[in-house]
């Protein structure tokens, strides 16, 4: 992912997301909606996380130092979890706190007309964010399908943004219909059912970014076809096999590859050492990413 494709998602969605909490808020100092409200904190919650998706971007192109002498490319890692814990506990945890509050005791809405046209701005400024995030997601994502570019995706802003963006969309429309049904059968239960809904929904959303990054965040390896590439790069030339390899991102623009290569017999130093460099730069061309490569030359026990 180009960083300013990123940057540029995560900018639409915080531009929308802090215009839409402003707007719940009012909402729901007029009416009382308990979707309103939690609506109102799950867009905050979105605010802010994209702040910190920000952070995390710009934390991470600091220079490696002595104690990091791999760099901070996981910082994106590691804020973008932040963001899947505040998910859960300001969105999906105060949504069912408030829906389940507001079952037991429920309240008439006041002035729901309000709530409807807020509601209905957020769905479209929702809206032109998602399709922002979409349209820069399908620049990477090739003919895989969201689902596999969510799980598989070593840039964690764009899936971020993307299952925020759909949870929001579909929250909002868990908030038109409390509202709506509170309003059509008198009953201000329904919008109470419609909180939880949002927290539910959230809860899951979630639920699976916590995973999803926590996997980034301890160190994933190449995918299957980049390792398959990476393989087939370094077996050629005066390397006869690949003996051993690991792979794993130290950011989402950086893979470490380290491998133990059995030459062909009889090489003398420098003709190892060109070997070796050579091979370096195949994988690099087929696989830009491939920025930090160890290669050690060592006997083919197996074959002897």
């Amino acid at each position: 992912m180009s960083a300013g494709g990123g940057t540029k998602a995560i900018i639409a969605a915080l531009a929308a997301n802090a215009g839409i909490a402003v707007a719940k808020f009012v909402g729901f100092l007029v009416t009382g909606s308990s979707s309103m409200l939690a609506e109102a904190v799950h867009s905050l919650a979105d605010t802010s996380n994209q702040g910190l998706l920000l952070l995390g971007q710009k934390t991470s192109k600091r220079r490696a130092t002595r104690e990091h002498p791999f760099g901070f490319g996981r910082d994106r890692y590691f804020y973008s979890f932040i963001v899947a814990l505040m998910l859960f506990t300001l969105g999906a945890a105060f949504a069912l706190y408030e829906g389940i509050h507001k079952i037991i005791e429920p309240q008439p809405l006041e002035t729901p007309v309000v709530a409807v046209v807020i509601l209905l701005v957020a769905i479209c400024l929702e809206g032109y964010s998602f399709f922002t995030a979409m349209g820069e997601s399908r620049k990477i994502k090739g003919n895989a399908s969201w689902w596999r570019f969510i799980r598989q995706a070593k840039e964690p802003e764009l899936p971020v943004v993307l299952l925020e963006d759909s949870g929001a969309l579909l929250g909002l429309v868990f908030a038109l219909l409390g509202v709506g049904l509170s309003v059509l059968t008198g009953d201000p239960v329904f919008d109470g059912i419609g909180t939880v809904l949002i927290g539910v929904l959230l809860g899951v959303i979630a639920i699976i970014l916590i995973v999803e990054m926590k996997s980034l965040l301890i160190g994933e390896g190449a995918t299957d076809t980049d390792l398959a590439t990476i393989v087939d790069e370094l077996a050629a030339g005066k390397v006869e096999r690949v003996i051993h390899i690991r792979t794993q991102y130290l950011g989402p623009d950086e893979l470490l590859v380290a491998a133990k290569l059995a030459l062909v017999p009889g090489l003398d130093t420098a003709a190892i050492a060109t070997a070796i460099d050579d091979a370096e730069a195949r994988v690099r061309a087929k696989v830009p990413v491939a920025t930090l490569i160890y290669l050690e030359p060592d006997l083919d026990r197996e074959t002897r």
